[in-house]
């Protein structure tokens, strides 16, 4: 089943309407979900956008909340969210960093106390449409095991990196786990396995299942304790660039809310496209496993999915459909 863009954006804008959210605030979080889904990102567009709703039902998401500034030093700055919706959070955050590096050539902003922001890689894109390098980081609830242990003391803690293009943005927006919980449920929702190993089962097995990793809450590191490392530096750098909470405090609640996170932005005359476009196609040199599948830098399949379903309408979980249309 397929959705024109603007009858999803509606939907959405219409249910946050009813639960409070100002114009603005209803507006941007209504956007940030249909784009998700627009862009193929389903997990964190309509399949995520009831349990968002629950979140605000229940008090753990505060729609009349708005960011309070704590401290600028220079080119950062650090802010409270206030609990306020992660998606409205992360936009203005992102828009304070890049009127920094308007500014100063670099932006950095931590903000503290805020939400789930859904698609990381939202915010990359918001960078790299006003001409910025962007990286981006969060921390999160606790889904993966440090490198040698069996519990979940890891934040599967997202990080992305975006650089402005004129022939299509590169933007990597990666998990620090094989597969995100978002991914994970996709399959699940299809009643498929996993192409790769992606978590460990009960039995602290390695698993294709992604009801079973979802289950364990012990999703595979990548690059094993790499990615075990670096989830635990990002939980740190957003931590100490905020002062909010770390992964272990998020993890003592019930949900995950109260998150840490980080934007940082650079701006400068020249991005040496030509140099740019030289990796790209060197990158592209190499032989294909699968010709049929060939080789993409970051963003250009999201691109090419905007595209299509922009053109076809986006494709939709039609019982979940129903049921955002029942709200």
């Amino acid at each position: 089943m397929r959705i024109p863009y603007q009858q999803l954006q509606e939907e959405f804008n219409r249910v946050l309407l009813k639960l409070s959210f100002s114009p603005e605030m209803a507006h941007t979080c209504a956007t940030i979900f249909a784009d998700n889904s627009r862009d193929g990102i389903y997990s964190h567009g309509l399949n995520r956008f009831p349990v968002f709703i629950k979140h605000v039902t229940e008090g753990l998401v505060i729609p009349s909340a708005v960011p309070e500034l704590l401290e600028s030093n220079g080119s950062i700055e650090r802010w409270d969210g206030k609990l306020a919706p992660g998606m409205f959070n992360a936009t203005h955050a992102m828009n304070r960093a890049i009127a920094l590096a308007e500014s100063n050539g670099i932006g950095c902003v931590a903000i503290r106390n805020t939400n789930h922001w859904m698609r990381g890689g939202t915010y990359g894109w918001q960078a790299a449409e006003a001409g910025c390098i962007g990286i981006c980081f969060t921390n999160a609830v606790g889904s993966m095991p440090a490198w040698g242990g069996t519990s979940p003391v890891l934040g599967n803690n997202p990080l992305v990196i975006a650089v402005p293009r004129t022939e299509g943005h590169v933007v990597l927006d990666m998990a620090m786990s094989q597969f995100s919980y978002g991914k994970m449920q996709e399959y699940e929702l299809k009643g498929e396995m996993l192409p790769f190993p992606g978590g460990y089962d009960e039995a602290g097995n390695l698993s294709t299942d992604p009801v079973e990793i979802r289950k364990t809450k012990l999703a595979l590191p990548i690059g094993f304790w790499k990615g075990s490392g670096l989830s635990l530096m990002l939980d740190i750098l957003a931590v100490a660039l905020s002062g909010g909470r770390s992964t272990e405090k998020i993890s003592a609640e019930k949900y995950e809310t109260g998150v840490s996170q980080c934007f940082i932005c650079i701006k400068q005359p020249d991005m040496h496209s030509a140099l740019i476009e030289q990796i790209l196609a060197f990158t592209k040199e190499s032989t294909e496993v699968e010709p049929e599948k060939p080789i993409t830098y970051p963003g250009e399949r999201t691109l090419k999915t905007r595209l299509d379903n922009e053109k076809n309408g986006i494709p939709v979980n039609e019982e979940i459909w129903m049921q955002v249309k029942s709200i």
